[in-house]
């Protein structure tokens, strides 16, 4: 192992620790396709346009693509796999389907992702809220009034009970945390 051009890293994926080698400019999208083997995050534009590559990154939804491996180097990462037993994530994915929010599926992963990090943070987001809450994911198949009709309805059906894991649970988010998610900078790189 060179380590000017790779280092071992460790992170913990969907609760289990992950340990590989990762380039030094190698992103964390690519550290979890190709060496953790989480093929359900998706590749979409490599350059933090789409959103499909969208995880929680230490409580975070972030753009997998614009992140480095490095920089999970011990820190906590999910994927829509990892929150599969989450009543919001449950709530949610009941929504999309029974509202037609999937089309062809291959934005739907980010756009949960970004759509469960909003009602962890605003359970009762308004419909403009929701709009800047998954400003940073693109689909191209509904026009995003299904996502926003699904969003909201899981909103409201949902009592806001989370088995989230512990390490994002952030009760005590900054203003300035606040104020990226009403600005729709949920994921890295702008919204």
């Amino acid at each position: 192992m060179d380590q000017l051009t790779e280092s071992m890293i460790t992170i913990f994926l969907n609760d289990q620790p992950f340990q590989a080698v990762a380039g030094a400019s190698e992103s964390l999208l690519d550290f979890l396709r190709h060496r953790a083997l989480a093929t359900e995050v998706k590749c979409g534009c490599g350059r933090g346009d789409c959103g499909t590559c969208a995880v929680l990154f230490d409580g975070r939804v972030v753009k997998s693509c614009l992140v480095l491996a490095a920089q999970a180097n011990g820190k906590h990462v999910y994927t829509i796999r990892g929150l599969g037993r989450d009543s919001l994530m449950a709530n949610l994915q009941d929504s999309f389907i029974q509202y037609g929010a999937i089309q062809c599926g291959f934005c739907t992963p980010g756009m949960l992702m970004a759509a469960y990090h909003l009602l962890r943070i605003k359970p009762t987001p308004t419909r403009w809220e929701i709009r800047q809450g998954i400003a940073g994911n693109l689909c191209r198949c509904t026009g995003y009034q299904k996502i926003i009709d699904a969003i909201a309805a899981a909103a409201r059906k949902t009592a806001f009970v989370s088995e989230a894991p512990d390490s994002f649970d952030s009760p005590n988010l900054t203003s300035t945390d606040q104020e990226n998610a009403k600005a729709g900078y949920l994921l890295l790189g702008g919204g």
